[in-house]
């Protein structure tokens, strides 16, 4: 993934563009989180409400990008 200062909250755009939370975008999101070791704000409150996205059923968890 990018380097990008806020590289997770890109990928939960990313997740609510397509309107789905894919294991590819959870990885990159994991990934992130163990590299970095910390979370900004803004990274948290973007993960916030990609949970609140899926809790209110917008957002599906899929098993790959073809589904």
């Amino acid at each position: 993934m990018s380097t990008s200062k806020y590289a997770i909250r890109q990928l939960v755009e990313k997740a609510l563009d397509i309107k789905k939370l894919t294991p590819e975008i959870e990885n990159e999101i994991n990934s992130e989180l163990t590299q970095n070791g910390y979370i900004s704000d803004v990274d948290y409150e973007a993960l916030e409400l990609l949970m609140a996205e899926m809790d209110a059923g917008r957002i599906k968890l899929v098993p790959s990008w073809g589904y």
